[in-house]
């Protein structure tokens, strides 16, 4: 048996090194010419399933359908080129997996990738491949697109099929993807999305919401202010707004009360029955989940519907959050496990306003600071999320022509 080219010199540690098998793409289509990667959470026909997890690998073991997403983009002449790491069971944001290594961060290699989609993320900024698949459920497309300088979207919930994929927490995980470059976002956009059924109209309302700006550390904050500048002289002045509802610390418990009850009931049955050894931060996450009671559940759901009609009420049809994707660049590599879980926590007090809202969110890697990328992001009202990224096309296009 032989590897994938691709994977034999994989030097970024980003894809799985599964058995090479034949995945036949549509000769000629709107995607020709790209190659791309999907997360080891998507099954497709002839390749085995980890999830990230040993156990869960040996369980599942090789698969004889192909995801409807990856099939997609098949039939749209993409070329697939491997599987990539995920974090285990794609519960961390860290990128880091005690079973299968750590995918490098092609744009800051001694900084982690985030996760859980770091394989993919890895695959694309060490241009390993045109663009890959991941999967977003607490901002595990939009952390990675932030620490490695790509494009990534968390698209509306429900908005790009999750069949015959892994799941982590069903009423929030998305399938989102990645790129190095806009145009080429669009033309995955365009086969994976189509248009919008009422898109965002050529003027659009941009908000600044300095509840969310005041998560970003002060660095962050100074980094991304000429980005913010060079956005509103395109799309226009950004207004103040507020988005928390009733506290920071309300939002962030709503939404891991939700994650984590639904991750216990997805994964729960096979850490009873199997006691696999789950990597560091995971094991805890997950002994955490299965202490979620059914009223904190509850109190959960019904702040989630208040929040998302907060959140529509504030945007209408034309409103488009422009927030910091995350609170800071990358933590190093060597940066210790509590260091990181406080990072982890300070990040979802930000990535929770996509997660409960199901609202799409668009990172767009346009600021550095110490030499390292780092995301802003555009959030819009649910379905818009083509229209999103033609803001971004409009951003990049005015970039262009004043430099």
């Amino acid at each position: 048996m032989s590897l994938h080219t691709d994977v034999l010199h994989d030097p970024a540690h980003a894809f799985m090194p599964y058995p090479a098998v034949p995945v036949p793409h549509a000769p000629t289509g709107p995607l020709s010419g790209l190659s791309f990667a999907a997360k080891d959470l998507f099954h497709i026909q002839g390749y085995p399933t980890s999830g990230g997890q040993p156990l869960l690998l040996a369980l599942l073991g090789v698969q004889s359908r192909t995801a409807p997403t990856v099939q997609r983009l098949l039939d749209a002449s993409a070329r697939f080129v491997g599987k990539t790491i995920t974090d285990e069971l794609a519960f961390s944001m860290n990128g880091q997996n005690a079973h299968f290594g750590s995918p490098i961060n092609g744009a800051a290699p001694e900084r982690i990738t985030g996760g859980s989609s770091s394989g993919s993320a890895s695959a694309v900024s060490n241009r390993l491949c045109d663009f890959a698949l991941g999967t977003d459920t607490g901002g595990s497309v939009r952390a990675p697109a932030s620490h490695c300088g790509l494009y990534g979207l968390r698209p509306t919930h429900g908005r790009v099929s999750l069949q015959d994929t892994l799941d982590l927490a069903p009423s929030l995980d998305t399938c989102g993807w990645f790129a190095r470059d806009v145009s080429t976002f669009a033309r995955v956009a365009d086969a994976l999305l189509g248009e919008d059924a009422q898109p965002l109209p050529d003027r659009v309302r941009l908000l600044a919401p300095g509840d969310l700006w005041a998560l970003a550390v002060p660095g962050a904050r100074k980094a991304l202010m000429p980005v913010r500048q060079q956005v509103e002289a395109e799309l226009g002045a950004a207004g103040r707004a507020a988005v928390v509802l009733e506290s920071l610390d309300a939002m962030y418990w709503h939404f891991r009360h939700i994650q984590g009850h639904e991750a216990w009931q997805v994964d729960g049955g096979f850490i009873r029955r199997f006691s696999p050894p789950l990597g560091p931060g995971v094991a805890e996450r997950f002994a955490w989940s299965a202490t979620v009671t059914d009223a904190q559940l509850l109190a959960a759901r019904a702040f989630r519907d208040r929040f998302r009609l907060h959140l529509a009420q504030r945007l209408g049809d034309d409103g488009v959050l422009l927030i910091p994707t995350m609170p800071d660049i990358a933590p190093r590599i060597a940066d210790s496990e509590t260091a990181l879980e406080d990072y982890r926590n300070r990040a979802i007090r930000l990535l929770c306003v996509a997660g409960l809202s199901g609202f799409p969110q668009l990172s767009l890697p346009l600021a550095q600071r110490d030499r390292a990328p780092l995301g802003i992001s555009l959030l819009g009202p649910p379905g818009r999320d083509r229209s999103l990224i033609r803001l971004a096309e409009r951003i990049e296009a005015g970039q262009q022509a004043s430099a």
